[in-house]
């Protein structure tokens, strides 16, 4: 697994480096001291997980993650537990105080692990982009559907889960929304945001929202689904004559 370490402090992430060692599946791919630094090297890298401080100059752990469209996995490590409740929030896979306790970090480098090789098994998730006319097999507990794609409006992030909406229906599919995202037809399924993925041709509604971004309402459900900015942007240049 590709990793990066982000914390402002020089000596703590030579302290995490060191204890990462012993742990050949982890590979670390950068170094950062701030949330601009970060998004600079998560689009050169695109790491499987991220080491991550919360509380830097600048922007805060939790506002780099509002900026990441594709989330990689995240353990925050970081000196206060004030921050822990909202830390699963954002489906952190865990929460470290420092210093480190190397029994706790092996803990949280298992659940990375297993995480992604739920996603990475060959059995577990096909790479093949799908059709907007394919139907797709949703399983939710003992419940089945086929449904065509086009007939999906909505799929939201629930941790290591994606629900999908259609008619009135929700199931929920053990999917990351980053692997669906790669399967689908970007010209049809947006990346609103780093929680939903919007069917274009189901938007009811669009208007300008707050710091650049964009409201949709979408048709049948009425769910009404912010685009961050930079999302929008890349919308209108998609959609533009």
């Amino acid at each position: 697994m590709k990793a990066l370490i982000i914390d402002d402090e020089r000596l703590a992430r030579q302290e995490l480096r060191s204890l990462l060692k012993e742990h050949k599946e982890i590979e670390i791919v950068d170094e950062c001291a701030n949330a601009q630094e970060a998004l600079a090297a998560i689009e050169k890298h695109s790491p499987d997980l991220l080491f991550l401080d919360i509380q830097m100059p600048g922007k805060s752990g939790f506002e780099l993650l509002k900026e990441i469209e594709k989330l990689p996995q995240v353990i925050f490590i970081t000196a206060y537990d004030d921050y822990a409740i909202k830390a699963f929030d954002v489906n952190a896979l865990d929460y470290l105080l420092k210093p480190v306790q190397l029994n706790r970090l092996n803990e949280a480098i298992e659940k990375a692990i297993k995480a992604d090789a739920v996603y990475s098994a060959p059995e577990n998730i096909s790479t093949a982009m799908i059709a907007d006319d394919d139907q797709v097999f949703v399983k939710d507990g003992e419940k089945c559907w086929f449904v065509k794609l086009s007939e999906i409006r909505l799929i939201e992030s629930e941790g290591n889960y994606a629900r999908v909406y259609f008619k009135n229906n929700r199931p929920l599919i053990l999917r990351s929304l980053n692997s669906l995202d790669e399967r689908l037809n970007p010209k049809t399924f947006y990346r609103a945001n780093r929680k939903h993925i919007i069917n274009l041709k189901w938007v009811d509604t669009i208007e300008n929202w707050f710091s650049g971004g964009l409201k949709v309402k979408l048709k049948e459900g009425g769910e009404e689904i912010e685009i961050s900015r930079r999302q929008a942007a890349r919308l209108k240049d998609m959609m533009s004559l």
